[in-house]
């Protein structure tokens, strides 16, 4: 086994000064190279380190802007579309109440129409049913005058004579020709 003085796992280990050679010691050799490579990337890192953060910031700030642009235009649009929106509902209240108005009034003048024309039929039927009953009438006057002159022509005939008739005869042609002299 070996001393506890050439273990690794002693930190206070250095190698005799004067020569050069290979530090075998693990821990303590990457203590220092960590610390070296640090220290070098630090300072020649540093300048490239701020750089890439700022332009990552730059890329931040402007995705930002941008996001915000693009957000202030999305509300723009919304509003105008809301706007649009606002209008059209508008015409279209408008539009329906027309509508309805419309409708009432076309309903309104049918209905007048309607009932004019069944006033019309109502008139165009009273008159017709006048017509027939002073048809009716006629037809009845003409049988009954008919039949009156078949009775007094059927009485003048079985009461008169010969004598009788011609008289009756010369009598009407008597009022016949002063009915001419009148006219």
């Amino acid at each position: 086994m070996k001393n506890i003085t050439d273990s690794f796992l002693c930190l206070g280990y250095w190698p005799s000064a004067g020569s050069f050679g290979f530090n075998t010691n693990i821990l303590a050799t990457n203590l220092i190279n960590l610390s070296i490579v640090l220290g070098v990337l630090i300072f020649f890192g540093k300048g490239v380190l701020s750089d890439l953060l700022d332009n990552r910031k730059q890329r931040i700030l402007k995705t930002i802007r941008n996001s915000e642009e693009l957000r202030d235009a999305a509300i723009e649009q919304l509003e105008k579309a809301r706007a649009r929106l606002r209008k059209v509902e508008t015409e279209a209240d408008r539009f329906r109440v027309n509508g309805y108005s419309e409708i009432e009034r076309e309903k309104l003048n049918l209905l007048n129409s309607i009932y004019t024309t069944l006033e019309q039929l109502e008139n165009y039927k009273n008159e017709t049913i006048r017509f027939e009953q002073q048809r009716a009438i006629n037809q009845v006057r003409l049988r009954v005058f008919r039949q009156a002159l078949q009775g007094a022509l059927g009485t003048l005939n079985s009461c008169l004579n010969y004598e009788l008739h011609l008289r009756t005869i010369s009598v009407n042609i008597d009022m016949f020709g002063e009915m001419k002299d009148i006219n």
